[in-house]
């Protein structure tokens, strides 16, 4: 019998799978679980001109609303500032942006830009 995943486990496979996709989209990678203090944020990636931020979320189905309503107000908040001090350690600040990509059970990744300001 073979053990079931961990949740980390889990969360860095959708991070894998969502990776995989972004850069199949043409979109570059600059950072990977990038943390502070404040928090972390799952990807940081370049899209043309512009910085982007990505929230991976992943959830078995979507009972109790699934992946993206696991994005709370306090978690866009938290994200927020998290790439707030990120940027703050740039010499120019880029056109930015924040992008979820939701994983549900076996489906297909959805791409969501531009989720929040």
């Amino acid at each position: 019998m073979t053990a079931q995943p961990t949740p980390q486990q889990r969360g860095n496979e959708a991070e894998d799978l969502a990776l995989a996709y972004l850069q199949a989209a043409g979109l570059v990678l600059i950072a990977r679980n990038w943390r502070c203090r404040l928090g972390e944020i799952d990807l940081i990636m370049q899209h043309h001109q512009t910085l982007v931020f990505v929230e991976v979320r992943y959830r078995r189905s979507a009972r109790y609303g699934g992946a993206m309503a696991s994005i709370t107000p306090a978690k866009q908040r938290k994200l927020s500032l998290t790439a707030q001090y990120y940027l703050q350690r740039l010499s120019h600040t880029p056109p930015c942006r924040f992008d979820a990509v939701l994983i549900q059970g076996q489906q297909a990744p959805i791409w969501l830009q531009n989720i929040f300001f």
